[in-house]
């Protein structure tokens, strides 16, 4: 019996650590391939910075399992930038929201700020910012405070996975959510140049005109999880 209970031990030890890698992020050989690599390990916060620029320690954020999530309790450990830039890419993540819920995954950055273009992440149906914007360009998936996203779009419910990749090409972007794009532009356009000079960042020098940048995630206070973070260029 004490042998039939040491093996069950050692077979439920093994299983345990193996589930525990497969929580970690990895690329298959075709991604690989492809030029995908990771931005996120995993297990630690390297190739990650505040978004000033200094040293990130940690604070306010936290990593679990494989996922990286904001962590009020521990304060407000502001937003984060990867140290890496960017310009020509297709970024990848996966997304979960609580109940009330608003953050964002920004790009084209103006140096040293958090100002930029912003994919937003928030809770339709229980933050109020979601309904403050125009026509909802401050709802899940909108270019924030300047392009609503479509409005077919599919959001999974709270608590529940979503991914989305932000593609972008010389001026062009797109938002993608769940497989589908929802919304589409090109910076330094007419229509776009309106929308941004009918923005909160109409008086903001410089907004959207970096060709290259860090991607930030940002933290507004309330719980956002993020895992299998990826990009290929």
């Amino acid at each position: 019996m004490k042998i039939k209970k040491y093996t069950l031990l050692l077979v439920l030890g093994f299983i345990c650590i193996n589930l525990a890698k497969a929580q970690l992020p990895i690329l298959s050989k075709k991604e690989m391939k492809q030029g995908w690599v990771l931005l996120f390990d995993g297990k630690t916060f390297n190739g990650w910075q505040k978004a000033n620029g200094t040293p990130f320690t940690g604070k306010g954020w936290k990593i679990e399992n494989g996922v990286l999530s904001v962590n009020p309790q521990d304060g407000g450990g502001g937003d984060i930038i990867t140290t890496n830039t960017y310009t020509d890419f297709d970024l990848s993540l996966d997304f979960k929201l609580e109940k009330g819920t608003n953050s964002g995954v920004k790009c084209f950055l103006i140096k040293n700020t958090s100002l930029g273009c912003e994919y937003q992440l928030i809770d339709d149906e229980n933050h109020p910012d979601a309904k403050m914007g125009k026509n909802g360009d401050r709802s899940l998936g909108s270019l924030y405070d300047i392009l609503p996203p479509a409005t077919d779009k599919k959001v999974n419910p709270l608590g529940e996975w979503n991914n989305i990749h932000i593609i972008s090409k010389g001026k062009h972007v797109e938002h993608w959510l769940n497989g589908k794009k929802i919304l589409e532009y090109d910076r330094g356009s007419e229509k776009f140049k309106n929308r941004v000079a009918d923005s909160k960042f109409k008086t903001t020098a410089g907004f959207a005109e970096t060709d290259r940048s860090p991607i930030l995630l940002q933290e507004h206070g309330e719980v956002i999880y993020f895992r299998n973070i990826k990009i290929r260029q």
